[in-house]
């Protein structure tokens, strides 16, 4: 029994340690610990409520950012919608004065055309005409002795009309 005899002996010196020890405990948790715990927790909602509002300010840049890509590709759309509607007038156009063009030149073409037949006709007449007249006058002159010439003799051999 010696040795548990010891052993409670020095559990007895030790309770006045251990008591030291838990008073001390207390003291410097209540004393260091507790406004140490308590500066570092208004810190860290500080610190906290700061990076929350950075957070949602980042949110807010965020959403902003994709609303105004947003706004730019319906900008764009809008750009390239005009483009190909100015495109296209323009095509109509063009198409619309080649049209009067061709239509123009059909016109001309057709008038010239008719214009010419018109002059055809009239110089064929003329031609008619003047040929008229000069077959008068070559069979006139043909058939006609020049003044102061006697006239052929008829030919040997025939003898009058038949």
């Amino acid at each position: 029994m010696g040795p548990l005899l010891a052993l409670g002996r020095i559990l007895l010196a030790a309770i006045p340690t251990f008591f030291l020890v838990w008073i001390l405990y207390f003291y410097t948790t209540r004393v260091f610990l507790r406004p140490l715990e308590k500066t570092l927790h208004e810190r860290y909602q500080i610190t906290g409520g700061r990076r929350e509002i950075a957070e949602r300010n980042l949110a807010i840049t965020e959403q902003k950012a994709a609303e105004y890509k947003e706004a730019l590709r319906a900008a764009r759309t809008e750009l390239y919608r005009q483009q190909e509607q100015e495109r296209q007038q323009a095509l109509e156009r063009r198409a619309e004065i080649v049209r009067q063009a061709r239509q123009q030149a059909e016109e001309t073409v057709a008038r010239s055309r008719r214009e010419l037949g018109e002059e055809v006709e009239e110089a064929k007449k003329r031609l008619a005409a003047e040929s008229e007249a000069l077959a008068q006058s070559i069979l006139q002159a043909i058939l006609e002795p020049a003044p102061g010439l006697a006239p052929p003799p008829p030919a040997r051999g025939s003898e009058g009309p038949l």
